[in-house]
């Protein structure tokens, strides 16, 4: 199966569960959003990403510098380890880590949640051996032109959801990237880009590796 299978089947579960007028109100903001200038604002092909250094789970700087002296970065931006569609996509990411990094590259998944509240439990509890890294404030999604604020009216829904944003990301600013999968090339320019307001859905894995594929065959 893969993983546009697995997001639609949750959203099928969603359904069944949610009251109708609950999702309206999440069917209506993520279509306000996608209206909105966001996706005109994100960074695209043939951009240049900015440098920046994030704690990973352990405490320690990783920098995207470092990482692209090595080769190709691939970057997932994803809401947090509230979000079911955000952990099935960091799965389906595990499963093709060999052959990402048998490609050259290296990848990162980044949330604005705060280093004690999630990022020991996302990496062990879904046994990545890839680095998840900690956006305090969404100052790097930021740059990527990705983050959105989260509609009131979207806000309890969420917290009835389990989504917490107040104690996992730690302010009160009520903000979120946009699910996010970027590939940066090793000169720092932005070689693939999928930014999607619809958090059920997510780029294909096996479109990463094509994109890394093709990187390789033009060094």
């Amino acid at each position: 199966m893969n993983l546009a299978q697995e997001l639609t089947n949750l959203v099928i579960q969603a359904q069944a569960h949610l009251p109708k007028d609950k999702l309206a109100v999440i069917v209506q903001t993520t279509e306000e959003l996608r209206q909105s200038e966001i996706l005109k604002d994100s960074l695209n092909i043939g951009d240049r990403v900015k440098d920046f250094t994030l704690p990973n789970v352990s405490g320690d700087a990783v920098e995207l510098k470092q990482l692209l002296a090595a080769g190709p970065v691939v970057i997932s931006f994803f809401r947090g380890t509230w979000c079911r569609f955000c952990n099935l996509e960091l799965k389906a990411l595990q499963d093709v880590l060999p052959e990402i990094q048998a490609l050259g590259a290296s990848l990162v998944a980044i949330s604005p949640q705060i280093p004690d509240y999630y990022s020991m439990s996302t990496a062990q509890d879904s046994s990545l051996d890839f680095e998840v890294l900690s956006d305090v404030g969404n100052q790097v999604a930021r740059n990527f032109g990705i983050v959105y604020q989260v509609p009131e009216s979207l806000r309890p829904i969420m917290q009835g959801l389990g989504a917490d944003l107040l104690a996992a990301n730690g302010d009160e600013t009520f903000e979120l990237p946009i699910p996010a999968t970027y590939v940066i090339a090793p000169d720092g320019t932005v070689a693939y880009a999928f930014v999607e307001p619809d958090f059920t859905k997510r780029v294909e894995p096996t479109q990463i590796i094509a994109v890394l594929l093709e990187l390789q065959a033009g060094n």
